[in-house]
């Protein structure tokens, strides 16, 4: 004979699957299905919000979300059109949650927003040649104050450096721990940052001494690293950059990059410039030119030919590396274990 608490818990469970049953019975009344509800988008298009009522049953109204954030409520089942254009791109979740006869249930259809348009080419012109470390696996390149930062890579072998971007040497360095590796850096308020790229742990200096100041933890990988003069910019390795607050150095914000035709995954070493993100693609020779606000690529330089100018050598490695000199107005691109840093000018 069964004990009381153990056909308690059975009659539980009867009663949340046949409660189960019945929501799954009342999501069948409705779907989500218009025309406009492509599966991807631009941001320049329209939905329509509307839920296809399969058995006229009276709706009192319904509620819209798009990825879990409320967009609008409609009285009835009016059509409505909602413009597509504050949206961030990427994958989208379109719920609604409708109200109808004394009763609720939710239903959701997901959708893509890509960029509105191909990004536009530029070229570049190589109008200086500098020595670069060849034993540098770079991860982060950023000037400051005229002089060189750079941050490198690999458990053992990772530092942050000052460099002389003319002669290619080492003006002061410290190591990381070798349980370390190292990725992107960045420069703000006085301050370097660097992330680690599998430790979920970043690194905040004195940017005139070097001197470790403070420790901070993240939740994701850590590859690149930019910031806007307020806020920092991080990379993961996916579509996503996620923006940071300085003060607790937490995400509040991201933003997915995306061209016309596809996503654009493996974002790492970034640079900001003119307020655009300019980004390295890891293992690819190319740098993405992304509008911080959209996540849209605007541009992309093809920088394949740069590698063929580095010395061949077994540990030569992938385009990585952008610093922007305001004061010279040039660009300054490298590698990882690459003996040259090329100064450029885009055109």
């Amino acid at each position: 004979m069964l004990n009381g608490k153990l056909f308690a818990i059975i009659l539980l469970g009867i009663i949340a699957w046949g409660c189960k049953d019945d929501e799954n019975e009342l999501k069948k009344l409705f779907s989500i299905e218009n025309p406009t509800l492509k599966p991807i988008l631009k941001l320049e298009e329209s939905i329509d919000l509307a839920v296809l009522n399969k058995e006229n049953k009276i709706i009192d109204s319904v509620v819209y979300f798009i990825n879990d954030i409320k967009i609008t409520t409609v009285k009835g089942n009016e059509k409505t059109p909602f413009a597509l254009k504050n949206q961030k791109l990427g994958n989208q979740t379109l719920t609604a949650s409708i109200y109808f006869e004394g009763k609720f249930t939710d239903i959701s259809t997901s959708f893509s927003i890509y960029a509105s348009r191909e990004p536009q080419i530029l070229n570049y012109k190589i109008i200086n040649t500098y020595p670069h470390d060849i034993n540098a696996y770079t991860q982060g390149f950023e000037f400051y104050n005229g002089i060189l930062l750079e941050g490198t890579g690999q458990y053992k072998e990772s530092t942050l450096r000052k460099t002389d971007y003319k002669t290619g040497k080492i003006s002061q360095q410290i190591k990381l721990d070798d349980t370390y590796f190292g990725e992107g850096i960045t420069v703000l308020n006085g301050k370097i940052f660097q992330l680690t790229w599998k430790e979920k742990t970043g690194f905040i200096y004195d940017a005139n001494t070097l001197a470790l100041e403070k420790k901070f933890s993240f939740e994701t990988d850590g590859w690149g690293l930019t910031n806007d003069g307020k806020k920092l910019y991080m990379s993961d390795g996916s579509e996503k950059i996620y923006i940071l607050d300085t003060s607790t150095l937490k995400v509040i914000d991201f933003i997915c990059v995306y061209t016309a035709g596809s996503k654009i995954e493996s974002i790492n070493e970034m640079e900001w410039i003119n307020g655009k993100i300019w980004a390295n693609i890891y293992q690819k020779d190319v740098i993405a030119v992304i509008d911080p606000r959209t996540g849209s690529v605007e541009n992309v330089i093809n920088c394949v030919d740069l590698k063929n100018k580095v010395t061949q050598h077994p540990e030569v490695d992938y385009f990585n590396g952008i610093a922007y000199n305001p004061a010279t107005k040039t660009y300054f691109v490298t590698g990882k274990k690459w003996d040259k840093t090329f100064e450029l000018v885009i055109k």
